[in-house]
């Protein structure tokens, strides 16, 4: 499907980074805390469907797309994503939201519920862990320990980097391309697959791979038994980089949390499964109390 139409929106954040954020539809605020690699589009089968009864809201990381750099280049932290969300809420007048996160927004979205639970009314994690995500890849620890000086190294290099991701973005069909070395599930949507790969040409990819380190590094497992409000967390059975293992133990970590397994799902959960998806967070926003607005025509 083809993104649908935002409300292209800017704002200064904590620290005087300016940060551009997505807005879409009225009603009770959903914030979408996004994938590393991924913008708004992501979240395009969820805006559809619940943007007549919800107010949707997305934003660029700090460093990423729209948004700016921050003075100080290490202010790249998943506690500095954390806090921008937070500026977003108080532009759009929103006391409290229901967070959405996906892959490393489900680290921004516990984020959140640590700087300020009670602006928080509800979690739905979807294909992440809660910190120190390369100690799960495929199951192993062995990604852990050999990725993080890679990447500084790699890091050392942004022109080889810059090079390596204008050529992947010149793949053609890049959606059938992971269909095809098993990274996704077939029922992928192989168009949105496309704008993401092709938007990911437009990164500074030195400052890209900044943010995976950072991502590395940070650790939220100890706030889980601290969570207390109604929390969702959706996985895939076929999901390598965050397996349903790590998702279980989240669970049994937060009480109350209800889980979800897709049979067949990857990473890219959303994008392979929408319908069902969609259907799940819709029941459990009704059952937890996150009211929609009516629905509006159009």
């Amino acid at each position: 499907m083809m993104p649908p139409p935002a409300e292209e929106r800017r704002f200064v954040s904590f620290d005087g980074t300016e940060i551009a954020y997505q807005a879409f539809g009225q009603g009770q605020p959903i914030l979408l805390c996004n994938g590393l690699g991924g913008g708004w589009e992501a979240w395009s089968h969820q805006i559809q469907y619940f943007r007549d009864r919800y107010r949707l809201l997305s934003w660029d990381y700090r460093g990423l797309y729209g948004s700016g750099a921050p003075a100080d280049p290490e202010a790249l932290t998943i506690a500095d994503h954390a806090r921008d969300a937070l500026c977003l809420l108080r532009e759009e007048g929103a006391d409290r939201a229901a967070l959405v996160g996906w892959s490393m927004g489900v680290q921004v979205a516990l984020e959140i519920f640590r700087l300020a639970p009670e602006r928080v009314a509800s979690l739905a994690l979807l294909n992440g862990v809660a910190g120190r995500p390369w100690d799960f890849v495929f199951n192993s620890s062995l990604v852990g320990r050999l990725l993080p000086p890679f990447l500084r190294g790699f890091r050392s290099m942004p022109r080889a980097i810059q090079a390596m991701v204008r050529q992947s973005t010149r793949i053609p069909r890049p959606g059938e391309w992971v269909k095809r070395v098993g990274l996704a599930a077939g029922t992928l949507d192989e168009q949105l697959v496309a704008e993401l790969v092709a938007r990911l040409g437009l990164l500074d990819t030195e400052r890209f791979v900044l943010l995976l380190e950072r991502m590395g590094e940070h650790e939220g497992w100890d706030l889980l038994g601290l969570v207390d409000v109604p929390t969702l967390i959706i996985a895939g059975t076929r999901d390598v980089f965050t397996p349903r293992s790590a998702a279980e133990r989240m669970a049994r970590r937060i009480a109350g949390a209800e889980v979800m397994l897709i049979p067949g799902a990857t990473h890219y959960a959303a994008l392979e499964y929408p319908e069902m998806i969609n259907l799940r967070l819709e029941k459990f926003f009704r059952e937890r109390g996150y009211e929609p607005a009516p629905a509006v025509a159009g």
